[in-house]
């Protein structure tokens, strides 16, 4: 039974790999923390669970739905970005219906990589940009994110030989896992390179409402000339707690949104209708979750970061998202500094270089439980972890 070669080179994947370390961990009897995946701990809203359970009682959607998504789902979609960004879009071509962001993520390589082409991949960045890129096929270029940089990709380093071969170019802000945000410079470059190189820019918005202190993440079709050259994912898992309901979109250029609705009609049957309308009762209902748990992932990140602080590290509090990204004490690397932790701890952290070359040096906290189990882990941290040197 031989697998196919992409299969063969597919890494085992970073989360899947650190569920198995926390249920081997918890089975020999560790009191265990998780700080490593950004699963929202909180409940999804009521309203939308009630809506779920109203139309999972209607027969009309117990049968296939559109690939695409129904059309009130992606009309909801496009009523969102033209309240939240000032953004236009036409429902019917502009707006395709995801099965999380993940899904169209991983799909849009297959749209448009051959054998030999390129992808720009963030570096560090979420995993499955390059696997995506690798299932089609095709090439990956990484595009280093460097703190002295903001963590944002310098455009003007990419080789133009990668550049004339480049097709898609994926980028994520607010970031995951560096937690950093992009300015207007930064977007005008973007849409500028993919002009001179005809390269499609896929912009992961999952994190776009979770932010602090005032700060509102934009959209990347805010700037003129985005949709001419790209598409946004959006999701409603971290900003309605709603992970496991496996329900997003993509929205921007007609051609490319078209062509993502093409291959998923031939590779899935749509989201679930139910469902659909538990995100239209998100994006159309009560906005109170998105501000109330940026204000819970704020109180617990300050916590995280004063307790560090007070451990030798030196990190300022982010804008946005659900991480911090910090650098690992010297004499160490992000593997064995991760490993170190979790066995005199039980607390676990991501290691950075599981996002790529590039973070290595670098763990990732997820602010994904309760205050009081992040104070008990920082306090854990304070009493196990001996002197460090920075």
């Amino acid at each position: 039974m031989e697998e196919a070669k992409r299969i063969k080179q597919l890494p085992p994947y970073l989360f899947a790999r650190i569920e198995k370390t926390i249920e081997k961990a918890k089975a020999e009897g560790v009191d265990v923390i998780s700080l490593g995946i950004g699963d929202p701990d909180r409940p999804t809203p009521g309203h939308i669970i009630d809506k779920l359970c109203e139309q999972a009682h209607n027969p009309e959607n117990h049968r296939y739905p559109s690939s695409v998504g129904m059309l009130k789902y992606r009309d909801s979609v496009a009523q969102y970005y033209k309240e939240r960004f000032g953004v236009d879009l036409d429902p019917k071509s502009e707006v395709v219906t995801l099965i999380g962001s993940k899904e169209g993520i991983a799909h849009i390589s297959l749209c448009y990589l051959d054998p030999g082409d390129v992808a720009l991949i963030p570096d560090p960045g979420y995993p499955v940009y390059g696997i995506g890129a690798l299932l089609a096929g095709a090439e990956s270029y990484a595009m280093p994110l460097k703190a002295e940089n903001g963590f944002l990709p310098d455009l003007d380093a990419i080789p133009e030989e990668i550049a004339q071969k480049a097709k898609l170019m994926f980028i994520n802000y607010p970031n995951n896992p560096t937690g950093a945000i992009a300015n207007d410079d930064f977007y005008r470059k973007v849409i500028e390179f993919a002009r001179k190189y005809d390269v499609i820019v896929c912009h992961d918005a999952a994190y776009q409402e979770i932010a602090f202190d005032g700060y509102r993440p934009p959209s990347f079709l805010e700037y003129p000339g985005a949709k001419d050259v790209g598409i946004e994912f959006g999701s409603l898992s971290k900003s309605f707690n709603m992970t496991g309901w496996r329900i997003a979109w993509a929205v921007g250029n007609s051609r490319v949104v078209e062509a993502l609705g093409r291959i998923k009609s031939n590779i899935d049957s749509g989201a679930f209708q139910a469902v659909q309308y538990a995100g239209i009762a998100a994006l159309s209902g009560p906005q109170d979750c998105p501000a109330e748990m940026s204000e819970v992932y704020k109180e617990r990140a300050k916590i995280v970061i004063d307790g560090l602080n007070s451990m030798g590290w030196n990190l300022d509090m982010p804008k946005a998202t659900i991480y911090l990204w910090v650098p690992v004490p010297k004499g160490y690397t992000s593997i064995s500094f991760a490993e170190m932790v979790f066995a005199k701890s039980g607390v676990v952290i991501t290691p950075g270089n599981g996002y790529g070359e590039y973070g290595e040096g670098f763990f990732r906290i997820a602010l994904t439980v309760e205050k009081e189990r992040i104070e008990e882990a920082i306090g854990r941290f304070k009493k196990s972890i001996g002197p460090l040197e920075f």
